[in-house]
Order: C-alpha cells, then sequence, then structure tokens
C-alpha cells in the first residue's frame, strides 16, 4: 500500500516538508493542473484548493499497489465514482462536535476562525459520511486503529464485486 500525498495551494506548517506531507503548489500552479485535467480529484476548502495527482494514482494502480486517501468527503466520492470497482470508502467520525472542536484546538494550527469554519463544514460532512462503505468512530484511537485496519485487511482478501 502506497499512502497518497495531496496537493495543495496553502502555506507550508512548521514541520511539513515538500512532496511528503503535501506537494505544496501556488495557486496558477494548481488551476494549471486542473486544467491539463493532472488531478484526479480536487476542491476548494477554506479558500485554499486541495486535490490529488493523477500521476501519483495511477502510477501506483499499474505496479499493483493500493492507494490509502487522507482526504476530504467529496474528495473521497469522486475517487469512488472514478474508481467505482477498486475505491472503499471508510468515514471516520469525530466522536462529538466538542471532541473535534477540542482536537482542532489542541493542533494549535489553525487561528479560531479557520476552526469554526470546519466546524461549520461538519453538518455536510457528516451526512455524506452516510455515502461511505463504512464508519469508524473515533473516540478510541487504538480501537479506530484496530478497526480502520481490519476493514483494509478483509477488503484486501475479498475480490471486488461491486
Amino acid at each position: 500500500m502506497r499512502f497518497s500525498v495531496s496537493a495543495t495551494t496553502r502555506g507550508l506548517r512548521p514541520g511539513e516538508v515538500d512532496g511528503t506531507d503535501y506537494f505544496f503548489l501556488s495557486r496558477e500552479e494548481f488551476a494549471k493542473r486542473i486544467g491539463q485535467g493532472d488531478l484526479v480529484e480536487w476542491e476548494e476548502i477554506y479558500g485554499d484548493y486541495y486535490g490529488t495527482l493523477k500521476d501519483q494514482v495511477e502510477s501506483a494502480l499499474r505496479a499493483g499497489i493500493s492507494v490509502v486517501f487522507d482526504i476530504d468527503v467529496n474528495g473521497a466520492l469522486s475517487i469512488k465514482k472514478k474508481y467505482p470497482l477498486d475505491a472503499v470508502l471508510i468515514f471516520i467520525d469525530p466522536p462529538s462536535m466538542d471532541a473535534l472542536k477540542q482536537r482542532l484546538l489542541g493542533r494549535k494550527t489553525e487561528n479560531p476562525e479557520a476552526i469554526n469554519k470546519r466546524i461549520a463544514r461538519m453538518p455536510m460532512e457528516l451526512e455524506r459520511g452516510s455515502l461511505f462503505d463504512f464508519r469508524v468512530v473515533n473516540d478510541d484511537l487504538e480501537r479506530a486503529v484496530q478497526e480502520v485496519d481490519g476493514i483494509i485487511r478483509r477488503m484486501a482478501a475479498s475480490p471486488r464485486t461491486n
């Protein structure tokens, strides 16, 4: 398996590495890539663009390597639409809205306005999560990781028929 590194127009946060955490692109470069069809999915979220570079996905799939994504709900649904026989969507639910807000505050990577924008988006994300194949509540990290690992192992062991 290979973890998909998304592209974004947002700035680097302390400790992030270009090409490892994200591919950090200018808005102009991102727009150019959209126009050239170089993205499997993309979306503007919180004023910045985020997306998945097609060459990253296609090279892994050609090599028989499964790709794991950590993307927003709309991007995940776009992936499912493009790869309906291969994509398995797992929605990670927060235990509560309050717990989510505390986690976002605890990261100390965003200002209060950005956190409020994320919280305002949650009802839409939770609703679209109903379209995913699986849902896992992240109320206990170790248990949630084990549950996701179990889903991935079961799906990898059985042929896809949908």
